[in-house]
């Protein structure tokens, strides 16, 4: 029979119940995936869940195969409003992230759209096949004032996906078209088919990336990010787009303490190395969903450490593994995100990535038929 599982009273104070316990079973843990199971979406009333193994007639085991759902979409750059994101405008060609890594913030987005922040994030990607064409009707509009727009603000716009569906790489030549700059933040190599096109951008200073590397440890990577490429890939990605002349920086997020902090010089050391002339870093925080999602991953792959590292993420939001606060919410509070911020400003100093973000360039935007812009 099915059951209905309240994610916010079916729990434990030391161990959250999860809602697949057989997966528990090593046999049984869904390699390739961050997420195990499908916590309840907080806009749905009900959720089915398998409640007892025997119980075949009604239910189906998930498909662990990653499906494209293609949309439609009415719009493409949104306006952010949160003050400490340092960006105004963002555009997501994709919705869902097949990387699968266990601490994104966007999963819980993928609640608006009636799916879990769970398996469902990682496996279900929709795709805004009109994307490009979007984003050249939103430039034509006379009353754009071309600000920088941010891509991945949400989902990686690199991600598996863009291999087939090219719609970054469309979203990217309508950007060089119109001369409107683009910061762009990923973890994938596929940013490298679109060197060139980068290249060019960056010559009219009209794009700055940013590689996230959260790990060297091949053992952490593998189930923390599972569908990603390797540290060394990503060190790789550095040195070609900045020998090409994009200016690129080092994102460190999110820093876990007791899985990876201890990480951080390394990682910024090597990043300066390949080329990154500026930085970033984000402290975990487990809002939403990605509270119970986190907290069965941790306890399955690191059981022998996760009491510690669950209390350490506390101990870094006031007793929470979750804050809110505007400026705070990235950043922790307490001696432990206070360390982890004295770590970051002392390397990123030591190894030069602390240059001023590159100031893009939107004086040249015009659109097609225009002659350029007076001032």
């Amino acid at each position: 029979m099915a059951a209905l599982f309240n994610p916010l009273t079916d729990c434990h104070s030391t161990r959250l119940y999860t809602m697949n316990e057989e997966i528990n079973d090593a046999e049984q843990y869904l390699k390739g995936r961050g997420a195990q199971f499908n916590p309840k979406n907080r806009f749905l009333k009900n959720q089915r869940i398998r409640d007892q193994v025997e119980s075949i007639d009604d239910w189906t085991e998930p498909n662990p195969a990653t499906i494209y759902l293609e949309d439609n979409a009415k719009s493409i750059v949104n306006k952010v409003d949160s003050p400490d994101v340092g960006m105004w405008y963002s555009m997501n060609p994709y919705q869902g992230c097949e990387h699968g890594c266990i601490y994104c913030y966007a999963r819980n987005a993928h609640e608006y759209w009636g799916y879990s922040a769970g398996l469902d994030f990682e496996r279900k990607i929709i795709v805004k096949k009109n994307a490009p064409e979007l984003l050249r009707k939103f430039l034509m509009k006379k009353d754009w004032e071309c600000l920088p727009i941010g891509l991945s603000g949400n989902t990686d716009c690199y991600q598996p996906a863009e291999k087939k569906f090219r719609l970054t790489r469309g979203l990217l030549e309508v950007c060089n078209e119109f001369n409107q700059p683009v910061a762009i933040i990923t973890k994938n190599a596929g940013i490298l088919r679109d060197t060139a096109l980068l290249q060019e951008m960056a010559k009219k200073q009209l794009v700055s990336v940013l590689v996230s590397i959260t790990s060297f440890e091949e053992d952490l990577r593998r189930v923390m990010e599972p569908r990603t490429t390797t540290a060394k890939q990503r060190l790789r990605v550095i040195r070609e787009l900045s020998d090409a002349g994009v200016r690129t920086g080092v994102m460190l997020g999110p820093m876990i303490p007791g899985l990876n902090d201890h990480e951080m010089q390394r990682i910024m050391e090597a990043a300066g190395a390949s080329g990154a002339r500026f930085s970033a870093y984000t402290f975990i925080r487990l809002n939403g969903a990605i509270k119970l999602i986190f907290h069965d991953w941790l306890y399955k792959n690191f059981p022998d450490r996760a009491d510690k590292v669950w209390h350490l993420i506390e101990n870094g939001h006031g007793g929470k593994v979750n804050d809110s606060r505007w400026g705070q919410r990235m950043r922790g509070e307490g001696p432990i995100a206070e360390m982890v911020r004295q770590q970051f400003r002392k390397y990123n100093k030591l190894y030069k990535l602390d240059a001023e973000r590159l100031d893009l360039d939107g004086s040249h935007f015009r659109r097609p038929g225009e002659q350029g812009r007076l001032f």
